[in-house]
């Protein structure tokens, strides 16, 4: 379930940023809460070693 949020706040994040109904105090608010979620991302599953 956290996956999904994660995902889902990422997507929303960056849709924020894409458009333009943000003000600037908004925008880097929005940008400070992306690279939050970013920073939090899980590591990317490690490569199989079945040689």
């Amino acid at each position: 379930m956290q996956d999904f949020i994660h995902r889902k706040n990422l997507l929303h994040y960056r849709m924020l940023l894409a458009g333009s109904t943000l003000d600037d105090a908004m925008r880097d608010y929005v940008s400070r809460l992306l690279a939050d979620e970013e920073l939090n991302e899980p590591p990317p599953p490690a490569p199989d070693d079945d040689d």
